[in-house]
C-alpha cells in the first residue's frame, strides 16, 4: 500500500531541543530561549511568539540563527504559569513549519541557562511594551478592550443624539 499512496509525510525541521523545552519547569529568570532544528535555511528569518499567564504577550527579541540550526532570542521577565511557545521556521529546503508547545514558569525554579550556541550572539534585547509592533494594541491599550470601549462610546453617543431628537420634536409640536 505505501508504493500506492506514499509513506505519510514527516516534517522536513522537525524540532530537535528547545530551551526551554516542551514540558518542562523554569524559573522566572529565564532570559533566552533556543530551538534547535537539523539544519534551517540560510537567510530566513524564524519567528518566535511567548504568550504568557492569561494569555499575556512576553516580549521577545528579534531572533538570531546560530550554527545554521538554532534559533536564539532574548525574552522579557515571564511571570508565573503556563507559557506558550510558537515559531515559524524555514528548512534547509525552503520548507516553511509552524508550532507551538508549551512549558511552565515557577517562582523559584531554577532559570533555563542559555545554551551554548547562544551565549556568543549579540542579542537584542526585547523591545519595552511601549516600543513592541503596536499590532496587539490600539493606542497602547489591549486590543479587545480598546475595540469594547469604542463600541460602548458608539452606542452611548448615537442614544444621545437619538434623545436630543426625541426631545427636540416634542418641544416642536408642543
Amino acid at each position: 500500500m505505501l508504493l500506492v499512496f506514499g509513506a505519510p509525510a514527516q516534517a522536513h525541521s522537525p524540532l530537535q531541543e528547545a530551551t526551554p523545552a516542551p514540558g518542562s519547569k523554569v524559573g522566572t529568570g529565564t532570559s533566552v530561549i533556543s530551538l534547535k532544528f537539523p539544519g534551517l535555511a540560510s537567510g530566513s528569518t524564524p519567528k518566535v511568539k511567548l504568550t504568557g499567564a492569561k494569555g499575556a504577550s512576553v516580549p521577545v527579541g528579534k531572533p538570531e540563527v546560530a550554527d545554521d540550526s538554532v534559533v536564539c532570542a532574548s525574552v522579557g521577565r515571564m511571570r508565573a504559569g503556563v507559557t506558550t511557545l510558537t515559531y515559524r521556521v524555514s528548512a534547509a529546503d525552503g520548507d516553511r513549519q509552524t508550532n507551538s508547545f508549551q512549558f511552565e514558569v515557577a517562582d523559584g525554579a531554577k532559570a533555563a541557562a542559555a545554551p551554548d550556541a547562544c551565549q556568543g550572539l549579540h542579542l537584542a534585547k526585547p523591545a519595552p511594551a511601549a516600543e513592541r509592533d503596536g499590532s496587539d494594541t490600539i493606542l497602547g491599550i489591549d486590543r479587545t478592550v480598546t475595540l469594547v470601549l469604542f463600541a460602548a462610546a458608539t452606542v452611548v453617543v448615537l442614544g444621545g443624539v437619538a434623545l436630543a431628537l426625541r426631545t427636540t420634536r416634542k418641544a416642536r409640536s408642543a
